[in-house]
């Protein structure tokens, strides 16, 4: 009895979920590995065992076993399209995308409408239909462009939002050529189908950006609650897409672009987002792929291979003539436009979509079918192969560029005095950090120097275990540093010095007397303290909210500002913490500051968008607190006494600051500054034992200093 149990479950193709998971995921595991000797695209692989174990093949598993993790495959991957999409560089480049979508859909559709007609002889709806399919594309090669790094050069941006434009273009022609077979082509079809289009793009692009900001607001600390909240919204969206008539690939890719501000992609959320695709649900997709393959159409008589020769011939071509008047239009490289090619030359899911439609109506016959399948085997095949050569040299190039501020290794330093506010500073130390440092960030536990030291440093690691759980979850280099000292302020300027950290990060603190109400205070030890001993960049974070909630990012620069030497660091460092949460930098600041922001800006070659807002007078807060949400980020930069940028309202600054934004993000900036000597009750000095020649001497020597560099670049005053 258990044996004939067991042969009837085990019988081919195999109907149990377990063998046949089992089955898939060491297709998945193996593929790759062996077909990587002899250099042949991992999804090529997939696509290959996909044929082999399905109907066409060993008839192992049955397709319909796993069409839904390959439909959600497919929906994986157009979200992850629209998620990784550089929205700063989308937005400049969108005009280029355009035009290479009406290059990828007009001359496919076109050259393809003639082929079919004058040809092949095709009626003409068939026509319509086979050349609408030559316009569409999936991209089956987006994988490799996302492994190879280069998804923020502009050739894939722009072969992405093509994407997105002809395949919308084609799904529209299909409802209308449904429409028009069915005889429903009237009035009230064009009706309906632009009121549903037009809600659907709304509930999309304005309603999920809302309810994904406000889920993050509340939902703080569930890492596990916002990634099941991000497959929902995807999944929602397709299904949106196809009641208002188009098809769900369109709905996945918009929900990638409405949460693409509200997932940085240095987050923990982005990592576990992109791990499941590209080790679940895409390659579950590629199977499925092949699965629909069947090499034996071309044994089938001489019409067969004319028409599937035809068919490829012309999608090929097509697509390459597109991506070659793209090249010849924008003056892209070879290896740019190559990489257009090949992310625009695979057919698979759409393709497959259109022409099963046409076939159960009877548009087109098996021929076509046939042929079709064929197409999608040797487009996937060619496009995975040219996108994985031409983008490996893609990103030769792009690593061969000098980066845009040229700087050393950067090492951040977070002091610690609340442990519960680790998490969002590594969050924004993550977010602010350029890409390929090697070095790790530092959490920073100082212990006073008594006889209680070893049980508070046992304590302190304790509690600080459970927030670095959160960064390894982004594969980010974290290092705790633990330090025993007289004081936290040396214990900081000492490990500065030690580590040599370029930026340091503190919280905002929460106590309420009056000397320390404001000032980050560190164990007892005011920031004033810190500020005397490190004169690297020092930001106070004060964030009550998730950093990628914020809409804008609100950057206020005192006059002269530009004259100190951290300017080109911290202005770095907000253009890139703007970009990765997705938040428009809008800068308030005088004239002569905003035309050095500008010069910075043509001397680093950067292409990075902000706003500016004339804005004279810094101590009016009132002002500009008309002008500040709480979806904003405010960062106003400050500076040390004595130095160049310091003025007179900067005394009182803090105080200020929270009396008029105390439930808004708010940060502080003290830039990397020449150091100054300071001498004045309350501010501790650097404790140092001269002759009194020896201090006249150092005195002399940074006063040399801070005129040599005045005479060196003048301030501009208003």
């Amino acid at each position: 009895m258990i044996g004939t149990v067991l042969l009837m479950d085990f019988r081919l193709p195999l109907k149990d979920p377990i063998p046949i998971f089992s089955l898939v995921l060491f297709i998945i595991l193996l593929a790759p590995i062996i077909l990587r000797k002899f250099r042949i695209p991992s999804i090529i692989g997939l696509i290959l065992a996909g044929m082999a174990i399905g109907d066409h093949g060993f008839k192992i598993i049955e397709k319909g076993s796993i069409d839904l993790f390959g439909k959600a495959g497919l929906l994986y991957i157009m979200f992850l399209a629209g998620l990784e999409l550089d929205m700063t560089e989308f937005r400049k480049s969108r005009y280029r995308s355009m035009v290479f979508g009406a290059f990828t859909f007009f001359l496919p559709l076109i050259l393809g409408f003639v082929v079919c007609t004058y040809v092949l002889h095709f009626n003409l709806m068939a026509s319509l239909l086979v050349s609408s399919m030559f316009a569409t594309h999936t991209l089956v090669a987006y994988p490799l462009a996302s492994r190879l790094g280069i998804t923020k050069n502009e050739a894939v941006t722009v072969a992405v939002g093509g994407t997105i434009i002809t395949d919308t273009a084609v799904l529209l022609i299909l409802a209308v050529i449904t429409g028009a077979q069915q005889g429903n082509l009237n009035t009230a079809f064009w009706l309906r189908l632009g009121i549903s289009v037009s809600v659907f793009a709304v509930i999309i692009l304005w309603v999920f950006p809302a309810v994904g900001r406000w889920f993050f607001r509340k939902i703080k600390d569930d890492k596990t609650s916002h990634f099941i909240f991000v497959l929902a919204l995807v999944f929602l969206a397709a299904f949106l897409a196809e009641l208002a008539g188009i098809e769900g690939i369109i709905g996945a890719f918009l929900a990638g672009l409405a949460l693409n501000q509200l997932i940085p992609h240095t987050s923990s959320l982005m990592n576990r987002v992109e791990f499941v695709g590209n080790a679940l649900f895409i390659p579950f997709f590629l199977i499925s792929v092949g699965m629909i393959v069947d090499l034996r159409v071309l044994l089938k008589g001489p019409e067969a291979l004319i028409i599937a020769g035809a068919l490829t011939s012309m999608a090929l071509f097509s697509k390459w003539l597109a991506a070659f008047f793209t090249q010849l239009a924008f003056k892209y490289t070879p290896a740019q436009r190559n990489v257009i090619f090949g992310l625009s030359s695979a057919h698979a899911a759409a393709t497959i979509a259109v022409i099963l439609i046409g076939y159960n109506m009877g548009i087109v016959d098996e021929s076509v079918l046939n042929g079709t399948v064929v197409l999608i085997l040797i487009t996937c095949m060619v496009g995975s192969f040219v996108t994985q050569n031409a983008g490996r040299k893609l990103a030769i190039i792009e690593s061969e560029k000098i980066p845009e501020i040229p700087t050393g290794p950067e090492r951040t330093l977070i002091p610690l005095a609340n442990f519960e506010k680790l998490e969002p500073l590594l969050d924004f130390s993550m977010l602010m950090r350029s890409a390929g440092q090697p070095s790790p960030i530092h959490p920073l536990v100082v212990v006073k120097d008594d006889e209680e030291a070893r049980e508070k440093i046992f304590i302190s690691n304790k509690m600080v275990e459970k927030a670095l759980v959160s960064a390894a979850a982004t594969e980010s280099n974290v290092q705790l540093v633990t330090r025993v000292d007289l004081n936290v302020a040396d214990g900081i300027s000492r490990t500065v010095k030690e580590l040599m950290v370029t930026d340091v990060v503190l919280a905002w603190s929460d106590k309420n007397t009056t000397t320390d109400r404001l000032f980050g205070t560190l164990f007892g030890t005011t920031l004033d303290n810190v500020l005397q001993g490190v004169w690297e960049t020092v930001y106070v974070c004060q964030f009550l909210y998730p950093l990628n909630t914020s809409r804008r990012l609100v950057l206020l620069l005192p006059q002269n500002t530009e004259y100190e030497q951290g300017f080109a660091h911290y202005m770095q460092k907000m253009m890139l913490l703007s970009r990765q949460a997705g938040a428009r930098l809008q800068v308030y600041c005088t004239g002569s500051t905003q035309e050095a922001v500008n010069e910075l800006l043509r001397r680093t070659k950067s292409t990075f968008e902000m706003s500016f807002q004339r804005f004279d007078h810094m101590e009016d807060l009132a002002t500009l607190a008309r002008n500040i949400t709480r979806d904003d980020l405010l960062v106003v930069v400050t500076a040390r006494k004595g130095t160049l940028s310091y003025q007179a309202y900067m005394e009182n600054l803090p105080t200020r600051l929270v009396k008029y934004f105390k439930d808004r993000n708010l940060m502080l900036v003290y830039p990397e500054q020449t150091e100054v000597q300071i001498s004045e009750p309350g501010v501790q000095a650097e404790d140092l034992t001269l002759s009194p020649i020896e201090e006249q001497l150092t005195n002399l020597n940074k006063i040399g200093k801070v005129v040599k560099r005045i005479f060196k670049n003048p301030p501009k005053h208003q």
